[in-house]
C-alpha cells in the first residue's frame, strides 16, 4: 500500500482539528509493520484511513493506493461504497480493539462467520471449513467456539475468534488496532506469537497498531511511530529500540516500565501533547524537547533519511544518540541491567496494617429465572485460602491475569467485599465485627472505612461527571470533617492540587473530568483517596488506563505521597514491569495470584530474578522485552492457553492444567505456600528436592507437546 499526504479533519466549533497530518508511508507486501504513539497520536486516524472507513463528519485527503499483487493498482479514496464493502473484507480486513463491541451478542460466533461469507458470494461451505481451520490454528476448539454466543467466551477467545473472522475471505492486508490492549500480558504474548505463525502460513501483509512499544518491537519487521498526528521516525524494529533518531522516540524508550532497565533509570516525559486544533508552527514535539531550539519553533522538520531505511522527523538526528542516551542500551553496556539495591527487609515480626487469614471469597453465579428453577447456582471461588499481612507504608504489588481474584482479594482486604471464610483484620480488629457493633470492638468501623481507601481503575468512571474538581474534592472532607471551614477545605484542596502537579490550582478546581487528561484524572482520584489521611490505598490497576510515557510519573508520585503521609499500597496489575517497578523502588513484595491462590511472594528481585512457582515464570516469559537481543516470538510456555473456568477449577495444584513443569502428583495434590528463598515463599511441589513429585510421571498432551519434560531434582534448587 502506498499513502501519500494522508490528511483526517474535523470541522470544530472552536476550529479546525487535524488528527492526521500529511503521512506519507509505504507499507511493504508482505512485511508486518508496527505503529506506536500514545493515546491521541493519531495511530486510530490513520488504521481507518487506509480503508477510507474515517466516520463522518471527517474529512480524508491524500492518497491511498492498494497494490494487490499481479492487479491493477486500486485508488481506495475513487471507489464506490459497493467496491469498498468488498475490498475492506476481502482484499483488507481489519480487527479492531474491542472483541465484545465488533460481534452481534444475539447471534452465534459461526452465524456471523456464515453472515459474512455469504454478503459476499463465498462458498460456505468451504468457507466454514476454512474457519475451522484457522480457529484451531489459533487453538481453539472450532465446534465450541462456532456454537457459542460471543458472551459465553473469554477476553481471549473473543479476540482469537475475530482474527479468525478476519482471516475467513484471505485478505491480503490485516490491519489491527490496538487488537491486544484489553489482554492480559500472557494472552497478549501468546496472540503475538500466533500472529507471527499466522502472517507467514496465510501470507499476510499486517499493520499492528500499538501504544505499547515493546510489545510491538517483538512482532514487526519495521516500527513507525506517531506523534501529534504525523509520523516522526520511521526504521527497522531492531533500529527503533537500539538506534532510535528522535528524541520523543528515545524518551519514550526511557519512559516504557520494562524488566531490563534499573527503576533509578526510567524517567517519564515531561508536558503534554499538543491539541489538534492548536498544533505548533514548527517541531509538533517541540513543548517537550530537550534539543529544541530557535529553527525548531520555526521550520516544521520532513523525515530526513538518517540512514538506509530510516528516517527522522528532527532537524538534529545526528545529535540525538548523544544528547539523550537510552537507559536500556547505556546500562546494558556498563552491565549494570539489574543495579539498584534491594531495600527490602523482613517485617514479620512487625504489627500488620491489614492481615487477611485463610481468606475464602465464594460467589454464586447469577441466574435466569427458568435456569434457576431447573439448575443449581454455581460458585465462583474467586479467593480461596489466602494469608497476607500488609504493614506501614508498605507496598504489596498482586499479579495475575483476569479472573484470579486479585481485585476481589483488595476489596476484601479494605472492607469493600464481605469474606464468606476466614477472616480480615485492621490492627487487630476483625472488621466485619466492627461494622456489626458490640461491646468488643476496639476499633469503630467510622475509622476503619476512613482510614482503607480505594482508586479505581478507570478514574473516568470514578469521578461524576456533572461535578467540578472542586466539587469531587469536598464531598469526602464535608462528610468525615465536617467542623472545617469552607475557606479551610478550600485551601486543602488546592495544597493537594498544587502537590501533584496540577497548577494553577484554582483553574483545575473548576474543571469537569471531560476536561482533564487521563493522567490528570487519575490524580484526582488519587487525591481523594489521600484525603483521608489512609493507612492502606488500594489501587486497582490504577496506571493500565494511561499512556506508557505517563505510568512512571504516576508510579513515582503515587511513592512520593506515600513518604508524605506514610499510607500503604495494595497494588493490583497484570504487569510485571509495573509490579517490579513499584515493589523495587519501595522495597516492597510482589504477590503472584492464580485462580484465586497466592502461589508465589516475596521481594521483586527474588520473584523476578529467580521465580520459584512454573506460573511466575510463564508470567516473565509474558512481559514483552525491549531489548532486541533477549525478545523473541515463541510459542507460549503453556500445556495450554486458556484458563480454566474457576467455577470448576483443577483438582490438585491448579495450574497443572497448563503448566509446563505438571506431573501426575501435581494432579492429586495442591501445594501449600511454603518459603523457597530467604524472604520468598511458593506454592509449588519443586522447591522440595525431596518431595514424591520428582519420582512422578510428567504430564502428556495439552496444546505445546514437548513442554514439561526433563526437569531434574537438582533444579529444586537451582530453579
Amino acid at each position: 500500500m502506498e499513502i501519500q499526504d494522508a490528511s483526517v479533519t474535523f470541522d470544530m466549533e472552536r476550529g479546525e482539528s487535524r488528527v492526521l497530518d500529511d503521512v506519507t508511508m509505504d507499507i511493504d507486501r508482505g512485511e508486518i509493520l508496527g505503529v506506536v504513539g500514545e493515546s491521541g497520536s493519531g495511530k486510530s486516524m490513520f488504521a481507518s484511513a487506509l480503508l477510507d472507513a474515517v466516520v463522518e463528519p471527517g474529512q480524508l485527503t491524500g492518497s491511498i493506493t492498494y497494490n494487490p499483487a499481479g492487479e491493477e493498482s486500486v485508488d481506495v479514496l475513487d471507489l464506490s461504497d459497493e467496491e469498498l464493502r468488498r475490498l475492506r473484507w476481502e482484499k483488507i480486513s481489519m480487527v479492531f480493539q474491542g472483541a465484545m463491541s465488533s460481534f452481534d451478542p444475539t447471534m452465534t460466533i459461526g452465524a456471523q462467520f456464515r453472515e459474512t461469507l455469504q454478503a459476499h458470494d463465498a462458498d460456505r461451505e468451504e468457507g466454514m471449513e476454512r474457519a475451522r481451520g484457522i480457529l484451531a490454528d489459533l487453538y481453539l476448539d472450532p465446534e465450541r467456539v462456532l456454537e457459542a454466543f460471543p458472551h459465553e467466551l473469554s477476553g481471549g477467545m473473543s479476540q482469537r475468534a475475530l482474527i479468525a473472522l478476519s482471516l475467513i475471505l484471505e485478505p491480503d492486508v490485516l490491519v489491527m488496532d490496538e487488537p491486544t490492549a484489553a489482554l492480559d500480558l500472557l494472552m497478549q504474548r501468546s496472540i503475538i506469537a500466533l500472529l507471527d505463525t499466522l502472517q507467514d502460513e496465510y501470507d499476510l501483509t499486517m499493520v499492528f497498531i500499538s501504544h505499547d512499544l515493546e510489545l510491538v518491537s517483538e512482532l514487526a519487521d519495521r516500527i513507525a511511530v506517531m506523534y501529534a498526528f504525523e509520523m516522526v521516525e520511521v526504521a527497522s524494529a531492531n533500529d527503533i529500540i537500539t538506534e532510535s533518531k528522535h528524541p520523543y522516540t528515545r524518551s519514550l524508550i526511557n519512559a516504557t516500565p520494562n524488566l531490563d532497565t534499573p527503576v533509578e533509570a526510567m524517567r517519564p516525559i515531561e508536558g503534554e501533547a499538543p491539541d489538534p486544533v492548536s498544533v505548533p508552527e514548527g517541531c509538533s514535539y517541540v513543548s517537550r524537547c530537550p534539543m529544541a531550539d530557535s529553527k525548531c519553533t520555526a521550520d516544521d522538520p520532513p523525515l530526513y533519511d538518517a540512514e538506509s531505511g530510516h528516517r527522522s522527523a528532527c532537524h538534529y538526528w545526528e545529535r540525538v544518540e548523544d544528547e539523550i542516551p537510552l537507559s536500556l542500551t547505556e546500562y546494558a553496556n556498563d552491565g549494570a541491567a539489574g543495579s539498584g539495591p534491594d531495600v527490602s527487609v523482613d517485617r514479620t515480626d512487625d504489627d500488620p496494617v491489614v492481615r487477611l487469614d485463610d481468606l475464602e471469597v465464594h460467589f454464586e453465579e447469577d441466574q435466569g429465572f427458568v435456569e434457576g428453577l431447573f439448575e443449581e447456582a454455581r460458585t465462583v471461588q474467586a479467593v480461596d485460602g489466602v494469608s497476607l499481612d500488609v504493614y506501614e507504608n508498605d507496598v504489596v504489588a498482586l499479579v495475575g491475569e483476569s479472573g484470579c481474584g486479585k481485585t476481589t482479594l483488595g476489596k476484601t482486604a479494605i472492607g469493600a467485599q464481605k469474606p464468606t471464610g476466614g477472616s480480615v483484620n485492621y490492627h487487630g480488629q476483625d472488621i466485619w465485627a466492627a461494622k456489626a457493633g458490640g461491646d468488643d470492638v476496639d476499633v469503630p468501623w467510622s475509622e476503619i472505612r476512613r482510614s482503607l481507601q480505594i482508586i479505581h481503575q478507570d478514574p473516568g468512571s470514578a469521578l461524576t461527571p456533572h461535578k467540578t474538581v472542586k466539587s469531587t474534592l469536598e464531598r469526602p472532607l464535608k462528610i468525615w470533617e465536617p467542623d472545617l471551614s469552607a475557606h479551610d477545605r478550600e485551601a486543602r484542596i488546592y495544597g493537594m492540587l498544587e502537590r501533584v502537579g496540577m497548577k494553577p490550582a484554582e483553574d483545575y478546581a473548576n474543571r469537569y473530568p471531560h476536561q482533564l487528561s487521563g493522567g490528570e484524572k487519575q490524580r484526582v482520584a488519587l487525591i481523594r483517596a489521600l484525603l483521608m489521611n489512609p493507612d492502606l490505598i488500594l489501587a486497582d490497576e490504577a496506571v493500565s488506563a494511561l499512556d506508557v510515557s505517563l505510568r512512571v510519573d504516576m508510579m513515582d508520585l503515587l511513592l512520593d505521597l506515600q513518604d508524605q503521609f506514610d499510607t500503604s499500597f495494595l497494588f493490583i496489575s497484570h504487569n510485571l514491569s509495573n509490579a517490579r517497578y513499584l515493589a523495587k523502588k519501595t522495597g516492597g513484595r510482589i504477590g503472584i495470584m492464580y485462580l484465586g491462590e497466592l502461589v508465589e511472594i516475596g521481594p521483586a528481585e527474588e520473584v523476578l530474578e529467580n521465580p520459584s512457582h512454573p506460573y511466575t515464570k510463564v508470567l516473565k516469559w509474558a512481559t514483552a522485552n525491549l531489548d532486541p537481543a533477549e525478545s523473541t516470538v515463541e510459542r507460549p510456555p503453556l500445556r495450554e492457553i486458556d484458563v480454566p473456568d474457576p467455577v470448576d477449577p483443577p483438582t490438585g495444584c491448579r495450574f497443572h492444567t497448563r503448566c509446563p513443569e505438571a506431573r501426575e502428583v501435581c494432579t492429586e495434590r495442591s501445594p501449600s505456600l511454603e518459603p523457597s528463598d530467604d524472604n520468598s515463599r511458593a506454592a509449588c511441589f519443586r522447591s522440595d528436592p525431596d518431595h514424591a513429585y520428582w519420582d512422578s510421571a510428567p504430564l502428556s498432551g495439552g496444546d505445546f507437546t514437548g513442554l514439561g519434560e526433563g526437569a531434574t531434582r537438582s533444579d529444586a534448587s537451582s530453579d
